[in-house]
């Protein structure tokens, strides 16, 4: 009677007595009952487990229960072994090895509490070295990591110059790796110096780009989650990742703060973002769920997770740009007219990658001493 009056709060009466059904003939199979087991049994085959088996977690979960899916985890994994997979074959265990061995130190480190690695790092790395396993059976009749030499290395990083410093990063922890599990002798990245990295050289936004997209957020009729994510990230460089784990508890008093991912302090809103704060509020009242996340989707409403990366990125596709160059535009700005140990102490970032975004373009038209030659 628990779990049916859990479903039904996240559910129609319909939906509810199916769910409650179908965990009825899971108990009554014979199979292990186990809160772990009986979640697992009801996760559907493929990448999406089925609105009972998120269901039957959140339930399971909020009494202690069960530890849960841990989807983040299964849909890592198998973007790893996709890329593993795209390796050429001879090429294939010693990366699929290093994949194990890049799974394992995340491991420790979290355990250690120190910094570790993210999904995303892990998998560019690997995708890395698939690409560089990729060029050197394509170019060359070469079969075996042992006989790789410093020209291949050199002629893959020519390839692709302004990220050259991350893929010869990438693949001295991948030829480490392997020297350190006798897989190679002498490793071929050792003697290749590291490309300098130059200043910023991403897309950003003009001045009348701006005032159109604010124009569009504050008086347009546009959904409500494209104005706040669009605000947010134009004006304070708000990321993806903190638009989408932004709750209920995070927003301050009136509605006039919230707190942004890892950032030390609250951040105050100006008011035509905490009027696209309002609107999100309303809209999210609307599905009348019980996920506490601000931004709350359609298929969300049902679950405690938050709206997927995709889709805050696309929320923003009608007014033709994206979070990250809205969030980089306004770095560029930040850093140009701050001090950048200043402007991480207020973001939460790294005041020495802060420095990359220094541009060396002056905006002449800004300047006084311009204006008054110009009216001269």
């Amino acid at each position: 009677m628990d779990f049916a009056a859990f479903a039904v709060e996240r559910h129609c009466v319909p939906r509810a007595c199916v769910m409650v059904s179908s965990v009825g003939r899971l108990v009554r199979d014979g199979g292990p009952k186990h809160p772990q087991t009986l979640l697992e049994r009801a996760r559907k085959p493929g990448r999406e487990p089925g609105s009972l088996a998120r269901t039957l977690e959140g339930f399971f979960v909020e009494r202690q229960l069960a530890f849960g899916l841990d989807e983040v985890a299964r849909l890592a994994l198998g973007r790893r072994d996709r890329r593993v997979a795209g390796v050429p074959e001879h090429f294939r265990d010693p990366v699929a090895a290093f994949a194990e061995h890049l799974v394992r130190s995340q491991d420790r480190a979290r355990h250690a509490g120190t910094r570790a690695r993210s999904d995303v790092t892990i998998e560019a790395s690997l995708a890395i070295v698939r690409d560089f396993a990729r060029f050197i059976d394509t170019d060359s009749t070469k079969e075996d990591w042992s006989v790789v030499d410093v020209s291949e290395i050199e002629a893959f990083l020519v390839l692709q110059p302004r990220n050259g410093q991350r893929r010869l990063g990438a693949l001295r922890q991948f030829f480490r790796f392997a020297r350190s599990s006798k897989l190679v002798l002498v490793d071929p990245t050792r003697g290749i110096p590291v490309p300098r990295k130059g200043g910023f050289r991403g897309a950003t936004l003009g001045i009348a780009d701006q005032r159109r997209l604010f124009r569009r957020w504050t008086c347009g009729d546009v959904h409500p989650h494209e104005a706040f994510v669009g605000l947010l990230a134009l004006l304070h460089a708000a990321s993806n990742a903190e638009l989408r784990a932004l709750r209920l508890s995070d927003i301050g008093r009136n509605e006039s703060s919230v707190k942004l991912g890892n950032r030390p302090h609250p951040v105050p809103l100006d008011p035509p973002s905490a009027d696209a704060l309002r609107r999100t509020l309303r809209h999210r009242d609307e599905f009348r769920t019980l996920n506490q996340h601000v931004v709350v989707t359609r298929i969300t409403r049902t679950r405690a997770t938050a709206a997927s990366a995709p889709y805050v990125t696309h929320i923003l596709d009608p007014a033709g740009v994206s979070p990250k160059l809205l969030r980089t535009t306004r770095l560029v700005a930040l850093v140009g007219s701050l001090d950048p140990k200043v402007v991480g102490e207020a973001l939460g970032m790294n005041a020495e990658g802060l420095v990359n975004y220094i541009s060396d373009d002056v905006d002449t038209g800004r300047l006084p001493e311009a204006n008054l030659l110009g009216n001269v």
